[in-house]
């Protein structure tokens, strides 16, 4: 069928997905895959790309702005606003 084994989306970490997600397009661009296996490469990319998502929203809600004072020194943190 393909020479790309199937993992579990949650026992990979972010740039194992991401890799594997990318090796999945690059089966499914390459025009060689069954329509049988391009079905189940889809659905498990979108499995990875859903994972990736979720680590990089968990990543976000983390990072912490330091906040500086008008002497330029760190005066706290805020919460990341993502702009």
């Amino acid at each position: 069928m393909t020479d790309i084994a199937p993992t579990h989306v949650t026992d990979l970490s972010f740039e194992d997905a991401l890799k594997r997600l990318e090796a999945i397009v690059s089966r499914l661009e390459s025009g060689e895959a069954s329509l049988d296996e391009s079905i189940l490469l889809y659905a498990e990319g979108d499995k990875l790309r859903g994972q990736c998502e979720a680590r990089l929203a968990d990543a976000q809600a983390r990072i912490e702005k330091i906040t500086l004072g008008q002497d330029g020194r760190p005066t706290g943190v805020q919460p990341f606003d993502g702009g």
